[in-house]
């Protein structure tokens, strides 16, 4: 993520010693995301990712690296949060949360084919059912209640028919989050952000296998067909256009119900979440523009992306069914 806090060699050695993770041989800035601060940090006996958390607190931050435990120990593939000797796993640098977990291997498929696609849908059914009981709640803190607080706030940025749309659509969503429907879509954790650049695969190009998810920290509660929309948002469209690539999203689908098979009502609400998901990243991404932090190193994504994606999702709807 952007490097929002400078973190020292030193620093990072007497976090590594208290893991007993070796001598440190580099610590090198991650500049992808905006979020947190990340860092690459190689040891003596391994490579691991340092995260100093600069919105999450010490509060929140037990749900994110739990859920990260208990999924690792159900056998997916992602990062492990290190322990010190009396199992901790939620430490302090320079006052703010910090983490040191297993960096996976790999690299990101930035161009996914129908191969991909499959991977990453039963992959994202595997997590929904791994962590069905999982103890500890926390709601999408980035869900339907922060979209109509974030809103009101970026409105003045907005043209016409952008104030048009983005104040239309978080109606619709909010009367559908009211519904009897909405009410019967099955729900548990979700990584809420499962886009291309935090999925890793290995081997042969035409022949790579998932070898792990990672960046849990926007996950909460929430319905899983919310999760499966973001997916299909960033894993199955044309970029230039925003459009859904129908074959890619049938692929995604059909392979995540090989694992678990969806209820009639996630179907016949598919078209809603899409939107949703669309408008969520919408609103982030305008938060991030025109209020952004400083940072040393600090890459907003475009949000002109995810308005072209949610005007194609209403001018669109795609049901699954239809093709399955």
């Amino acid at each position: 993520m952007a490097v929002f806090t400078e973190v020292t060699l030193s620093e990072a050695q007497a976090l590594a010693t208290r893991l007993s993770l070796g001598p440190v041989q580099s610590l090198r800035g991650i500049s992808a995301g905006i979020e947190n601060t990340n860092y690459f940090l190689t040891t003596e006996i391994g490579e691991y990712v340092l995260t100093v958390f600069e919105r999450l607190s010490f509060e929140q931050l037990p749900f994110y690296l739990q859920l990260m435990k208990h999924l690792a120990k159900r056998g997916l593939a992602v990062p492990d949060p290190q322990a010190d000797a009396d199992g901790q796993i939620l430490f302090e640098l320079q006052c703010k949360p910090a983490a040191v977990v297993n960096k996976l291997r790999g690299g990101h498929q930035l161009a996914p084919d129908l191969f991909h696609c499959e991977q990453v849908g039963a992959e994202l059914a595997r997590m929904h059912l791994a962590a069905q009981d999982f103890p500890l709640h926390l709601d999408n803190l980035r869900g339907l209640s922060w979209w109509s607080e974030t809103v009101p706030v970026i409105l003045p940025f907005l043209n016409p028919a952008q104030a048009e749309l983005i104040t239309a659509e978080l109606d619709f969503q909010v009367h559908l989050a009211a519904s009897a429907s909405y009410a019967e879509l099955p729900r548990g954790p979700i990584h809420a952000d499962l886009f291309r650049d935090n999925v890793m695969f290995e081997g042969l190009p035409g022949r790579e296998r998932l070898s792990g998810c990672f960046d849990f920290y926007f996950a909460g509660v929430d319905n899983w067909l919310f999760d499966l929309a973001i997916c299909l948002n960033d894993w199955c469209i044309d970029h230039a256009s925003g459009r859904l690539d129908e074959a890619r999203a049938e692929a995604f689908v059909r392979a995540y119900e090989s694992v678990r098979p969806m209820s009639g009502v996630e179907h016949r609400l598919m078209p809603a979440m899409l939107r949703a998901a669309a408008l969520r990243f919408w609103i982030s991404r305008l938060w991030d523009v025109y209020l952004p932090r400083d940072a040393a190193l600090l890459k907003p994504h475009d949000p002109g992306h995810f308005e072209r994606v949610l005007r194609e999702r209403i001018a669109r709807p795609w049901h699954a069914l239809i093709s399955l």
